[in-house]
C-alpha cells in the first residue's frame, strides 16, 4: 500500500474537479481526503494498491503525486505540455532536443484540449480529452477492455481509449469522421522521422511550384463530373489550382501515416479557401477576391503546426506498436448487431443534439474534394443522420404520421413535449422551422430510442454508458419551452431496462472554434449502467 498527496490541476472548471475525485477514488478504492481547510483545496491523499507511476500513467485531472520526497508529473500533463513547445513555428530538431522532458516542464497553467493527435482538424461538439478518461476510468474497466463510440466523431474517445491499453471502437455515418477518427489513432504508431522528412520534402516541392492560372488540373479531372461543378461554384479556379498542386503532391508521398496527415490539414483549410461563409453554419457564399486566398499558404501553415503537434506528442510518449482499434462508416442504431451482443465493456458518447447542427452540409466541401462521398450521396446520407434538421414535406409527413401511429413507443414526458410544441406553433403563424420541429423531434426520439437499445445490448451485464447531451430550447406560440434532452434520455434509458445513475451537469465553456456562436449553452453527462 501507497501513502500519497497528489495535487489537482489548479485551473480545471467544476464539474471536472468532480469527475477528478471520482476517478481517484475508482483508481485508489480510497475516498480521497483533502489536505487543507479551504474548500477549493489542490492536495489531497490516498492509500492506494496502485503504485506511483501506474497511477500518474491513468489519472487525467491531476498534475502530479508525491510520495516519499519525490514528486512525479502525471502522464497527462507531460502530454499536455508537448503544446506549449510546439507554439511560434520551433523548429523539429529543437523539439527533438527537449522531449521527452528530462527536469523543466512547461505544465500549462490553462485547459488544454489540442495536444497530440486531438488538435489535427476543427470539429463541431468535440469531446474534452480528459473527460474521456476520466470516464474511462471512473466506468472501472481494465487495461486491454473495449471501449466504444457509436457515434465517434472527430475520434476522441477512440484515441483515449487506445491511449489507455484499452481497444477502441467506433462508428460514425459521416466519412470524413470515420477518417478523421482513423488517421488520429493511427498517427499515435507513427514513425517520427518520416513524418518530419516528408514533412520537409513536401514543404520543399509546393514552395517551388509557381502559381499558374491555366493549367491541367490532374487531380480534380479524377472526380465525378457532379462533384467538379459542385465544387467549381465554391472555388475560384485559382484556388482549384492551387488545390491541385497540393493533393498532387501528397498522391506522392509513399508513407501513409504522412499521407493521411497531409490530407487531414488539406481537409483542415478547405472550408477557409473556399467562398463559403467561414463561420456560419449554412450553406452561404461570402465570394473573395484571389488575392485574398493562398491556399498553398494555408495549408503548409495547417500542415506545419499538425506536424510538430504530432511530433512533440511522439517524442515525449513514444511511438505505439500496436494500437488497437476500428473504426468504420456505420449507423448507430444497429451498434450491436455490428459489434455483437454483451461485447463492449464501456460506451462514452455525444449524440448529436436534436436539430442543433447540419453535421454533413459543413463537411460537404471536403467531402466531394477528398472523394469520401459524392455530392448526389449527401441528401440521402444526411436523412439517415440522427439529428438532421433538413427535411422535406414529404417526409415531415411521414414523421408525423409514425409519432401518431407509433408514439406509444415513446416515454410520455417525450410525447407530451411534442405535443406541446406542436399544439403551440399550430395556432400561430410559424416559419418552415418551427413547424418542422415536432416532426423532428419525433424522428430524433425515435432513433435515439434505437441507439439505446443498442448500447444496451451490445454493453457487457454490469458495465456503463456515460452520455454527453445538450439541452436546448424553441419559442412555440410565443412561448419558450425547454428541450430537456439529458432528463428525456434518461426516460428512454429507464424504459429499456438501464440503472440510470446521477448526472453531472457541466459548466459549459462557449467554444472558441469557428462555430462559437452555435455553441449549445448547457450540457450533461449521463451514466447508465446495465444490470449485472
Amino acid at each position: 500500500m501507497y501513502t500519497l498527496r497528489i495535487r489537482i490541476k489548479p485551473y480545471i472548471q467544476p464539474f471536472e474537479r468532480i469527475l477528478a475525485l471520482r476517478e481517484l477514488q475508482a483508481l485508489t478504492s480510497d475516498t480521497p481526503r483533502p489536505l487543507g481547510q479551504l474548500e477549493e483545496t489542490a492536495e489531497f491523499e490516498v492509500t492506494s494498491t496502485l503504485s506511483v507511476n501506474d497511477l500518474a500513467n491513468r489519472l487525467a485531472y491531476w498534475e502530479a503525486i508525491d510520495h516519499q520526497g519525490a514528486s512525479t508529473i502525471t502522464t497527462q500533463v507531460l502530454r499536455e505540455s508537448t503544446i506549449n513547445l510546439v507554439r511560434n513555428g520551433v523548429a523539429i530538431d529543437a523539439l527533438r532536443s527537449q522531449l521527452p522532458f528530462v527536469d523543466e516542464v512547461p505544465i500549462p497553467n490553462r485547459r488544454c484540449l489540442r495536444y497530440g493527435t486531438h488538435g489535427i482538424h476543427e470539429y463541431r461538439g468535440k469531446f474534452f480529452p480528459q473527460l474521456v478518461r476520466s470516464l474511462i476510468n471512473i466506468s472501472g474497466v481494465q487495461p486491454g477492455s473495449v471501449v466504444a463510440d457509436p457515434m465517434s466523431g472527430s475520434g476522441t474517445t477512440i484515441v483515449e481509449s487506445i491511449l489507455t491499453n484499452c481497444t477502441g471502437r467506433g462508428l460514425d455515418m459521416n466519412p470524413l469522421s470515420v477518417f478523421m477518427s482513423t488517421t488520429k489513432a493511427r498517427l499515435l504508431s507513427a514513425d517520427v522521422d518520416s513524418i518530419a522528412r516528408n514533412y520537409e520534402a513536401i514543404r520543399m516541392v509546393l514552395m517551388a511550384i509557381e502559381n499558374r492560372k491555366m493549367k491541367r488540373l490532374v487531380y480534380f479531372e479524377t472526380l465525378p463530373e457532379t462533384d467538379k461543378n459542385y465544387l467549381s461554384s465554391w472555388f475560384s479556379p485559382e484556388v482549384l489550382s492551387g488545390l491541385d498542386d497540393i493533393m498532387l503532391a501528397i498522391q506522392q508521398v509513399n508513407d501513409e501515416y504522412s499521407r493521411d496527415l497531409m490530407r487531414m490539414s488539406l481537409s483542415n483549410i478547405i472550408r477557409s479557401v473556399s467562398w463559403q461563409k467561414n463561420d456560419d453554419l449554412r450553406v452561404r457564399k461570402d465570394v473573395r477576391l484571389d488575392v485574398d486566398i493562398d491556399p498553398k499558404r494555408e495549408f503548409l501553415e495547417e500542415l506545419g503546426r499538425s506536424v510538430r503537434a504530432v511530433l512533440a506528442f511522439l517524442f515525449q510518449n513514444g511511438r505505439l506498436a500496436n494500437p488497437q482499434f476500428e473504426v468504420i462508416e456505420g449507423d448507430a442504431r444497429l451498434c450491436s448487431k455490428i459489434w455483437g451482443r454483451n461485447s463492449i465493456d464501456v460506451v462514452i458518447t455525444s449524440p448529436p443534439y436534436a436539430t442543433a447542427l447540419p453535421y454533413l452540409d459543413t463537411d460537404r466541401l471536403n467531402l466531394c474534394y477528398l472523394g469520401l462521398l459524392p455530392r448526389p450521396e449527401h441528401r440521402n446520407r444526411d436523412q439517415k443522420m440522427i439529428g438532421n434538421r433538413e427535411v422535406t414535406e414529404g417526409l415531415r409527413r411521414e414523421y408525423w404520421e409514425r409519432f401518431e401511429s407509433s408514439g406509444e413507443m415513446l416515454s410520455s414526458t417525450i410525447r407530451d413535449l411534442i405535443r406541446c410544441i406542436d399544439s403551440l406553433n399550430s395556432n400561430g403563424n410559424v416559419g418552415f422551422r418551427r413547424r418542422n420541429l415536432p416532426a423532428l423531434l419525433s424522428k430524433y426520439f425515435f432513433d435515439m430510442t434505437e441507439v439505446m437499445h443498442g448500447i444496451f445490448h451490445a454493453l457487457k451485464p454490469g458495465k456503463y454508458a456515460f452520455v454527453v447531451v445538450g439541452n436546448s430550447h424553441t419559442i412555440a406560440g410565443g412561448h419558450r419551452i425547454d428541450i430537456k434532452t439529458a432528463s428525456l434520455l434518461q426516460d428512454v434509458a429507464r424504459g429499456i431496462g438501464f440503472e440510470v445513475k446521477e448526472s453531472l451537469s457541466m459548466d459549459m465553456l462557449v467554444s472558441r472554434d469557428i462555430f462559437k456562436k452555435n455553441a449549445m449553452l448547457s450540457e450533461e453527462i449521463l451514466a447508465f449502467r446495465k444490470p449485472a
